[in-house]
Formats: structure tokens, C-alpha cells, sequence
């Protein structure tokens, strides 16, 4: 079923999770396992990352030569293995770092062979290390349009037969703007861009102040989009995380959250004080009448399992 579906039809909000691709060579057992953890609470979708390749230089026969690596294949095969494993809807992301058009065309067409109806449509991370395919696109609302002429039978291959596809294209908004872009408003006008060209759902980025989510609501809501907006949730489990977190995703952490992992005596009081904080975060959010809460698990299920815990019947 299409995401836009599920939250029409849903009385409550939705529950969505995110998981992150094994790296190489390693198990999808403990992806499995997160997701056997979170189960009982009734997720609705699971999105899966995905990871553009990056360039590394390594050593063969006493020369370095440069290979293209990919740290986290699989997002079609995991995508997959959830859907039939649980019955749930999965929401494999699309990039366009590393990928052309012809390629990206080829993963449409497996996922409309596996019957996946949702993407998630995200630009993917431009690294000095990561490897830049010859045409690929430089935003992602030239995907969201790609991704739109399918579902109109339109392929960037000549075909005989026009079988068009049937993808729900979600999006990702940010509540802080995206960190290349000059300004909230020009951040905005790309969104409104993604969704007239056909994006159905927003799901932001991670944010811990219930303030940057309704302040981002209202400015969308004021250049008329009328998409569902999903709030995107991070649980801060330590202090290391508190920390790591803005360097790698652009975000602002308030004073008095800063203040209270720093008093803390021991790695259990950091925990407790993520998990208060979390819960206290989607309290806010339910209050706002949200569509839904999608929680970024980064492949750890027990804090998200412990916040959960808070909310039984809810969802």
C-alpha cells in the first residue's frame, strides 16, 4: 500500500522506522533483529538507506590504484527481505550521488518487479571521496521527476511497451533548512518544487527542538503544500552521540539538552536522559496532531524500543 494511503486511511498516527543497510560482507540478521525488537509496536513502513559508492586507493602489487567501493550495498535485496519477511510496506531511498539516469531507471524497474509502490527521494551526501558518475543529476528534484515520468509510462529508454509504474515518492524537508542551501525560504522553494513536480509525503530531518518543527509546518503550509509532513525523530542515547550528531547532519541540539548530558554521572544516566528526552519530544508532536513519527534507529533498537515503551495503544 502507498504511504499517502496508509496515513489517509489510519484513525492514529503512523509509526515508521529507519534502518541502515549491513556493510559489506556482514549479515542481514542484525538488521532482523532490530526490526524483530520493534515489531510489536506496529510500524506501518520501514525506509531503508541507501549509499552512493565512494573512492578508495589501496595497494595491489606494490602499486595504489584507485577502486570504486560501495561501504553499504543492498538497499533493493533488504528492502525486499522486510517486505516478505514481515508484510510490511518498505520505503527503499533513491539517490542521485553515484548513479545516472540509466541506472537509476534500472532499480525502479527491480523495485516495481518486487511490487514496492514507495521510495524515498534524497540527493545523497557529495564527499570529496565519493565517486561522481558521468550525467548524474545534481538535484533531486530531477529524480522526483524521473521517478514521476515512470509512473507515466515514460522512460528515458525507447520501449515498445509503455508500462508505467505506480511509486509513492516521499521526500525529506528540513526543519533547519539543508545545510548547503543560503536561507530557509530558498530551501523551501525547492521542496515546493519536488512536490508540484510529484512528491506525495515529507519526512524531515531529525531535530530536537519541537519549536524548528512547527515554525518549518508553518512556513510549508503558507507557500501551499499541502502534503502529509512526517517529523523525523533521532534518539540521543550518550553524550558521544550528542556530539557527534551536528557534525555529521547540520543540526542544532538545545542548551538545556547539552546541559544535563554533560552533569551526567555515567553512561546510564546518559541513556536515561535520551530516552526522557525522546519521549518527552513525541509527547510534543502527538499534541501537534502529527500524521505520524518516523524514528531514525541507525541500527539500534533498544532505545527506540525503551521510548516506545511509553506510548503502548498509541500508535
Amino acid at each position: 500500500m502507498k504511504i499517502i494511503d496508509l496515513i489517509k486511511q489510519s484513525i492514529k498516527p503512523i509509526l515508521s522506522f529507519e534502518i541502515i543497510p549491513p556493510n559489506v560482507g556482514e549479515s542481514i540478521d542484525p538488521i532482523f533483529n532490530v526490526v524483530d525488537n520493534l515489531i510489536d509496536f506496529s510500524p506501518k513502513f520501514i525506509n531503508v538507506t541507501k549509499h552512493a559508492n565512494e573512492i578508495e586507493y589501496v595497494e595491489e602489487n606494490g602499486e595504489i590504484i584507485k577502486i570504486i567501493k560501495k561501504k553499504r550495498p543492498g538497499t533493493v535485496g533488504v528492502s525486499a527481505s522486510i517486505k516478505h519477511r514481515y508484510d510490511i510496506e518498505v520505503v527503499p531511498h533513491l539517490i542521485c550521488t553515484g548513479f545516472n539516469k540509466y541506472q537509476i531507471e534500472d532499480i525502479l524497474i527491480d523495485l516495481n518487479y518486487l511490487r514496492i509502490e514507495n521510495i524515498f527521494v534524497v540527493r545523497g551526501d557529495k564527499k570529496r571521496y565519493t565517486w561522481k558518475e558521468t550525467d548524474e543529476y545534481e538535484h533531486a528534484t530531477q529524480l522526483v521527476e524521473q521517478v514521476t515520468n515512470m509512473n507515466k509510462g515514460i522512460y528515458t529508454c525507447p520501449t515498445k511497451e509503455h508500462n508505467p509504474t505506480n511509486f509513492c515518492i516521499g521526500v525529506a524537508g528540513y526543519p533547519e533548512k539543508h545545510f548547503e542551501s543560503p536561507n530557509l525560504e530558498k530551501d523551501l522553494d525547492y521542496l515546493k518544487l519536488k512536490v508540484d513536480i510529484g512528491a506525495e509525503f515529507i519526512i524531515t530531518q531529525m531535530f530536537f527542538d519541537i519549536e524548528y518543527y512547527k515554525n518549518f509546518v508553518n512556513k510549508v503550509r503558507e507557500l501551499g503544500i499541502e502534503v502529509p509532513i512526517i517529523p523525523g525523530i533521532k534518539p540521543l542515547g550518550s553524550k558521544k552521540t550528542l556530539y557527534n550528531i551536528p557534525k555529521t547532519f547540520h543540526v542544532n541540539i538545545p542548551k538545556t539538552i547539552v546541559e544535563e548530558f554533560e552533569d551526567a554521572k555515567s553512561f546510564q544516566d546518559e541513556y536515561i536522559i535520551g530516552v526522557r528526552h525522546g519521549i518527552k519530544l513525541i509527547e510534543q508532536l502527538l499534541e501537534l496532531r502529527v500524521p505520524g513519527i518516523h524514528l531514525f534507529t541507525m541500527g539500534k533498537g533498544k532505545i527506540v524500543k525503551d521510548i516506545l515503551s511509553a506510548f503502548k495503544g498509541i500508535f
